[in-house]
Formats: structure tokens, C-alpha cells, sequence
């Protein structure tokens, strides 16, 4: 407990964001704890200030402002902001996170206010520990790390990129419950390549290239090492690294430490749980999809790596589900013809001949399911998502870049290029679209369905390493909360508003997986899921007397 004889003065307490209570002191707070004559004499209720901090949220006169102005209250109030941000999610998610976040990452040094999080950077190389061990919380449960080379669909925006971290961890807590004290956003600085943020006077980060080979792996190394000695049994999430280094960072440290990749493993399972929401529509087996990925990187061989792991659990052979599925990149269709292939994309090279264009590619394969990971905006154009129509009765189109400005097209263009009968989703959000009388809800296959999640239960069952297994448990898990009404309404995903319990559900399922495989090292409960419920924590305000 909180008492007079545990901060140095009013005014410290004032300044701490994890204590401040502002107008909500008591009178009695106010003598204990030096606060008398330091705040105006009306105390107000925390729903009270919810509404101050919606009166002038709403009274912003851009989205990048209202950004600026909750991530203000987040270092002022943190108990404030989280109440706000849950009883308002669906309003506010999209401000704190995508797709704003994308133009405050672009604009990170110009807005930049307070610190929050650490920058560990080539010029620490060989005391990374060091430097961990100034954060002030011994305790951390969750570290999301960022090199920021490729930051949404974006691109490389090297130390701004710590919005990314920052947005994903109070993801954690709004979503999950996860406590904050627990979340430690790092971004690993090894320079830049973006030449307009090199020029640019207020650029937060280090004024130099990328570094690349063995330099940046033993850096790498360093740090996930050191988070092991520092903060042992940390859950690490790798996010928005480059298509190269994402997966071999993977496949590197997955199976040595508590680790995952969202871009990877998380956009799979949120994007195979609408799919299979999608076939309880269309009343389809998944066995019977061929899916078709405008994209080869991170993310479209993550969500093909699940389907195919799920087509498997469905009886279906290793080598006939990677033939349902099917990837087009840059460069077109990804073939065994073609040379000099990435090696991710070696798995989906099949035996075909080229075609040129994704177009070509619907018009040649005829997918049942099409999903956009390009990060190119519009590219679903009204001929490719007409062609898919002509061949679905209920087309399946998954527009899943972020921020909206790379979504591969609308929901307004996927219903009306549909005449309504398409099923769709994207990464950020879009408003209802009423068509001939009808409205229609896009699902939103946000990953913040999944990761807060798999983070929950991560740290409840202490696992030693996060599995895919947990990933597809967790598709599986969000798949069974959509409700027949969600499905009439055409959302393939629950309503933001249920996500907290949403949550708890696949935690449950995530550390159901740890202690079925042994990876577990906290005594299981007698009911996960009423467990998992229980140590979510809840912003309200406590009594320091």
C-alpha cells in the first residue's frame, strides 16, 4: 500500500503516472500525502474524468491529435487512460493503434514528448544488460521489440518505430489485462536507410545506414540473452523486423527461449479464425479452400504455414494443403520456374506455369479465398475482386494491410463490386456499408484478437517456449466466440467490445496447450479459464489510506 512515507512529496505523485489519481484524491489522501492546496478542491469520481478526457478527446480537430492527446494522459494517468481506452475500445482502439499509429510513427520525432520504453542501440553492443537493468520495473512479463525496418506497411522508419511497441503493449493491458508494469516496449536502433528521416533535424534515432550481417546478429543475440538474465522468463515479441530477418529470427530463437513473431505467427491465427467464420457462412469444409496471397512476406507465409497446419489436423496430406495454397508477390506468381527466390517462399513454389499478374492468377487458379498482405493500397481493383465473385457465390476477401491507406481495397469497394455477397474483412477498421437497404459489418482481423491473448496465458502458465500449437488453439478459440448473430450480420469476428473476455478464453487455450506439452512451469489451476479471468487486471483506482 501507498503511504506518505513511500514518496518523497505531493508533487512526485502528482508526476508518477502509475499513482497519479488527479481531482480523484480523497480528502483524506490529500492530508496523508502532502497533496493539500496541490490539486483544486473538487474531487470528481473516475467516470467523472472519463468524461473530461472524452469531452476533449472528442474537441481534437485531427486523429494525430487526439494520438498526441491519450498518449498524454497515458503519461499523466495511467489508470485514467486504461479505464478510458476499455470502455471506449472501439472508438479509441483504432487512435492508439492502427492505423493512426502508423502516421504517428512517421512523425515520431516531431510529436515525441516523454520517454517510454528503452532504445538499446549498436553503440551499447556489449553491455545491452547494462542498459535493461536501467528500466525501473524488476518484474517484466512481456517485451515487444522492434528494429523498426518495416513498421506496418510503412517501411523502414528506424527509431520512430517505437510507437509500435509502445501501442502494442497498452494493447496488452486493454485487451487482455495484462498489467502494465509487466510490459517493457524496446526498439533496437542500428540506424536507417530512410534518407528523408537522415535529413530530418528532429529524427530521434541514431544519423547512420542499417547495420547488416554479423554485426547486427551478434547485437540481436546480446539482447535476447540479456533479457534472459535480466528478465527471466520474459515473453519476447519480435515485430515489424524485415522479411529476411523476421524469419530466420524466428526459427533461430523459438524453440530456444519465450519468443514469438506476430507479423508472422500472430496475423496467421486472427486471419485463420475468420476463415473458418467465414466457412461457417458459406457452409464450406476448409479442406475444399484454395486461398490465393496477394503478398509473399511475413505475413502470408505465416497465415499459409496455419492453414496448412490446420487442412493436416483435417486428415488432409503435408503436400496437398500447401497446394491450396498459393502465393503472388511483386513479380507475380510464385513458381518453381522462377529464380532467385526468397527462401520463404520456396515452400509455396509450385509446379505452374508463370502468370504475370494477380489477376491472371484468379483468373487461372480460381481461389475460393483471396487475402491481401502486400501492403499495396487498392490492388484488389474492381476486375479481380468482380473475377472472384464470378467464381464464389460468397466471395472470401481478406484485406488485411495496415494502416487503411494500404488496405488492398475497401469494404464499400468488396460489397458493391459484390453486390453484397462478398465475406470480408480487413486489418483496419472500416464503418458499416449499407447497400440496397442492406447494412453490412466488415470484420476487422486485427491481431489484437490474438496476441494479447497468447501473451495472458503466456505469463500465467510461465511456458518455456510460445508453439504454433498455441497459435492454431488460438484461432480455434476465437473462431468459437462468433456468434450465429455476428454471422447474420456478416462480421466474422467478435465485437471489439467482448474483447477482454474474448481474451481470457484464449489464454486458456494457449496455456491448455503449455501444460498438455510440458512447457508449462506454474502449477495448473483447477479451471484455466476462470483463472485466466482473475488475473486480468482492472484499471480502477485504489485507496492509499
Amino acid at each position: 500500500m501507498l503511504t506518505s512515507k513511500n514518496v518523497s512529496g505531493g508533487v512526485d505523485l502528482l508526476h508518477d503516472p502509475t499513482l497519479n489519481k488527479g481531482t480523484a484524491f480523497t480528502e483524506e489522501e490529500r492530508d496523508k500525502l502532502a497533496l493539500r492546496g496541490l490539486l483544486p478542491p473538487r474531487i470528481f469520481t473516475g467516470e467523472e474524468q472519463s468524461k473530461r478526457i472524452l469531452e476533449n478527446f472528442h474537441n481534437k480537430t485531427n486523429d494525430l491529435e487526439k494520438y498526441i492527446y491519450m498518449v498524454a494522459l497515458q503519461d499523466r494517468n495511467e489508470t485514467l487512460f486504461y479505464r478510458t481506452v476499455i470502455d471506449n475500445i472501439e472508438e479509441i482502439m483504432p487512435i492508439i493503434y492502427t492505423p493512426v499509429v502508423g502516421k504517428a510513427c512517421q512523425l515520431f520525432g516531431h510529436i515525441w514528448r516523454r520517454p517510454r520504453g528503452l532504445y538499446l542501440t549498436i553503440n551499447d553492443k556489449g553491455c545491452i544488460a547494462d542498459v535493461l537493468r536501467n528500466w525501473p520495473m524488476k518484474k517484466v512479463g512481456i517485451i515487444v521489440v522492434t528494429d523498426g525496418e518495416r513498421i506496418l506497411g510503412l517501411g523502414d522508419l528506424g527509431a520512430n518505430g517505437m510507437g509500435i511497441p509502445i501501442g502494442k503493449l497498452a494493447l496488452y493491458t486493454v485487451c487482455a489485462g495484462v498489467h502494465p508494469s509487466l510490459c517493457l516496449p524496446i526498439t533496437i536502433d542500428v540506424g536507417t536507410n530512410n534518407e528523408e528521416l537522415l535529413k530530418d533535424p528532429l529524427y530521434i534515432g541514431l544519423l547512420r545506414n542499417r547495420i547488416r550481417g554479423d554485426e547486427y546478429d551478434e547485437l540481436i543475440d546480446e539482447v535476447v540473452w540479456a533479457v534472459q538474465d535480466v528478465f527471466p522468463g520474459a515473453l519476447i515479441q519480435f515485430e515489424d523486423f524485415s522479411n529476411f530477418n523476421a524469419f530466420r529470427l524466428l526459427r533461430k530463437y523459438q524453440k530456444k527461449v519465450c519468443t514469438f513473431n506476430d507479423d508472422i505467427q500472430g496475423t496467421a491465427s486472427v486471419t485463420l479464425a475468420g476463415i473458418y467464420s467465414a466457412l461457417r457462412i458459406t457452409d464450406q469444409k476448409l479442406t475444399d479452400q484454395k486461398i490465393l496471397f496477394q503478398g509473399a512476406g511475413e505475413a502470408g507465409v505465416g497465415i499459409a504455414n496455419l492453414i496448412v497446419s490446420a487442412m493436416e489436423a483435417e486428415g488432409m496430406s503435408h503436400d496437398k494443403a500447401k497446394r491450396q495454397c498459393w502465393l503472388v508477390d511483386s513479380k507475380g506468381l510464385v513458381v518453381k520456374s522462377r529464380e532467385n527466390l526468397q527462401n520463404h517462399k520456396l515452400a509455396y513454389a509450385h509446379d505452374h506455369e508463370l502468370v504475370p499478374d494477380l489477376l491472371s492468377a484468379v483468373e487461372t487458379l480460381k481461389p475460393t479465398i483471396l487475402v491481401g498482405v502486400s501492403g499495396q493500397p487498392q490492388t484488389f481493383t474492381q476486375p479481380i475482386v468482380e473475377a472472384v465473385g464470378e467464381i464464389n457465390e460468397q466471395p472470401v476477401i481478406f484485406a488485411l494491410s495496415n494502416p487503411t491507406s494500404k488496405a488492398e481495397c475497401t469494404a464499400e469497394q468488396a460489397y458493391s463490386w459484390t453486390n453484397g455477397r462478398a465475406i470480408f474483412a480487413s486489418g483496419s477498421p472500416f464503418k458499416p456499408v449499407t447497400l440496397d437497404g442492406k447494412t453490412y459489418i466488415p470484420g476487422q482481423g486485427n491481431n489484437a484478437y490474438v496476441f494479447p491473448g497468447v501473451g495472458l496465458g503466456a505469463i500465467e502458465c510461465g511456458t518455456k517456449h510460445v508453439t504454433d500449437e498455441m497459435f492454431f488453439a488460438a484461432a480455434k478459440a476465437l473462431a468459437n466466440e462468433v456468434t450465429e448473430d455476428d454471422l447474420v450480420s456478416g462480421c466474422i469476428y467478435p465485437p471489439l467490445t467482448q474483447i477482454r473476455d474474448v481474451s481470457a478464453v484464449i489464454a486458456a487455450a494457449v496455456a491448455g496447450v503449455a501444460y498438455e506439452r510440458g512447457l508449462a512451469t506454474v502449477e495448473r489451476p483447477d479451471n484455466l479459464l476462470e483463472y485466466m479471468k482473475s488475473r486480468q487486471y482492472e484499471p480502477n483506482y485504489e485507496s492509499y489510506v
